[in-house]
């Protein structure tokens, strides 16, 4: 690691052959969301992005489920430092409701949700924060802030409306229907349907792990910013990043082991 790994109780990680294996760890409260949880997802994610040796992410959650959203009666026994979480941080545009999803957006490998149990709220968005979302086939959906006469505020509107269209975004916030795993694998919430998806996230890491994470990571940063980028921008930056991949060793590693069917011995993300 290139910095101290942070102290957190309701998030833990493990980094074992690349690959960080993160979890929510409140489970008699069904893994839901403290002012303190949303803090520790940032300084977890941020120490995860700073580590080049990191090839993918998996986070999932302890006990009965992912997580069930927001702690509201506990959020709200301080509500000074409420006020707090909600102003943003200029140079990130970003809150710590924000923060705490789009930390995982940064940072530059590929960050698999695994779903089991509840994902309301809150939680929609953690996982909407993931570059895929591996579930149960009957783990429970729902943006559940329409119940409660609000919106998703922790990046949900953009993440929806990028993973499953405008439409579908605008009904499942307005609705706050309740939806199980397999109808949101049936509508693109959902990337797969698995009845142990921590075991399928693993094994799909590992799959990415056998790529140069260069190349990873260039994908990565490329498909996210095509989405908003116009194509004339993103066809300068497919030409930049290609150029740049074929002068680094991590490419040269994958062809050679492409050539000598073995297998590459990467070494650590150029960024």
């Amino acid at each position: 690691m290139t910095s101290k790994q942070p102290s957190t109780k309701l998030v833990t990680t493990r980094v074992e052959d690349g690959i960080a294996h993160v979890r929510l760890t409140r489970p008699d409260k069904l893994n839901a969301l403290t002012l303190d949880t949303l803090d520790e997802l940032v300084r977890t994610a941020r120490w995860l992005r700073r580590d080049r040796t990191l090839r993918a992410v998996v986070i999932g959650g302890e006990g009965e489920s992912f997580c069930s959203g927001l702690d509201i009666p506990e959020v709200m026994r301080t509500p000074r430092r409420i006020v707090g979480a909600f102003l943003p941080v200029p140079w990130r545009g970003t809150n710590l409701f924000q923060e705490a999803c789009w930390a995982w957006r940064r940072i530059p490998v590929p960050v698999i949700a695994a779903v089991h149990g509840h994902c309301y709220g809150g939680a929609v968005q953690i996982a909407l924060s993931a570059d895929f979302r591996f579930a149960t086939p009957d783990s429970k959906w729902s943006v559940l802030e329409g119940k409660w006469g609000i919106i998703p505020d922790m990046t949900g509107m953009r993440s929806l409306s990028e993973v499953v269209g405008l439409d579908v975004a605008k009904r499942l916030t307005m609705t706050a229907e309740q939806i199980s795993g397999s109808e949101a694998a049936r509508i693109g919430l959902v990337t797969e349907v698995h009845d142990d998806p921590t075991a399928a996230a693993t094994s799909f890491a590992q799959q990415l792990a056998a790529r140069s994470p260069d190349a990873v990571a260039a994908a990565k940063r490329l498909l996210d910013r095509a989405v908003t980028g116009s194509a004339r921008r993103t066809f300068a930056r497919e030409r930049r990043e290609q150029v740049r991949l074929l002068m680094l060793p991590n490419t040269k590693i994958a062809q050679r082991a492409a050539r000598s069917k073995t297998a590459p011995d990467y070494r650590p993300r150029a960024r």
